[in-house]
């Protein structure tokens, strides 16, 4: 049994493979993390493998707990990876970066890439065909957006994504919902369009929390994996494993 556990800016998931498939999804918390294993572990004979990748500082109590559960390896920017990284400062390169480029590499070798993470940030990650990162973009998530308008202006409110948005917002709820969502679109829309202007040959893999809401929205044709950060750990295990 591999635990993959993928620590994000605003939850926690964990994923559960046996046999190289996928048995269980569970978001949680940092507080019940180990609570949550514990009982996906409960009964198994077998030494379990557990791979942790955090954007965030996890308690050390939970990490040491977590060692207790099992054989635990903590993804860092030492941690061996199937590409070569060009990033100008590698060090300062987010962990869930990493892993989202290995993820990528491994499930679509010989390819260029790019895997775009609709999260709390929008990321954008380009490996080349050779296995060579080289780096990206960073923006506002949409969740961001919205609170940015609200938070840093005396009137405007507070709005959730909406699947009904115009063009032209003839409010000033529907305004913002067409600022932020087709100002969204339209910038995934440009990064795609200039990866392929430079080779038409690129695999593009959508994911994060807002993945479902936009695949459907964007002209492009690509890969929407909103859990591709944690195959991308069960995939990188395999790689770390088999390189010891």
């Amino acid at each position: 049994m591999i635990i993959c556990i993928d620590v994000g800016n605003t939850r926690t998931k964990v994923a559960v493979y046996e046999n190289g498939t996928l048995q269980q999804l569970v978001i949680t918390n940092n507080e019940k993390l180990v609570k949550n294993i514990s009982k996906q572990i409960q009964g198994i004979e077998n030494c379990v493998d557990i791979i942790l990748s955090s954007v965030g500082n996890l308690p050390s109590e939970v990490i040491e707990n977590l060692k207790k559960l099992g054989n635990l390896i903590i993804v860092t920017h030492e941690s061996p990876i199937p590409f070569k990284n060009l990033y100008a400062t590698p060090a300062t390169l987010g962990i869930d970066r990493i892993v989202l480029a290995a993820g990528a590499t491994l499930k679509y070798p010989n390819q260029n890439r790019l895997i775009i993470d609709a999260g709390t940030c929008l990321t954008y990650d380009f490996i080349n065909n050779q296995d060579q990162y080289h780096g990206g973009a960073i923006s506002p998530g949409i969740g961001l957006r919205y609170k940015s308008l609200h938070d840093y202006t005396a009137n405007l409110p507070l709005e959730k994504i909406s699947e009904l948005h115009s063009f032209v917002g003839n409010s000033t709820s529907a305004s913002i919902q067409s600022g932020v969502l087709n100002g969204v679109i339209a910038e995934i829309e440009a990064f795609i369009d200039h990866f392929k202007h430079q080779d038409e040959n690129l695999t593009v893999i959508l994911t994060g929390g807002n993945s479902e809401f936009l695949v459907n929205r964007l002209k492009n044709s690509i890969f929407a994996n909103p859990n591709f950060l944690l195959e991308s750990l069960f995939l990188l295990h395999q790689h770390i494993v088999s390189n010891d």
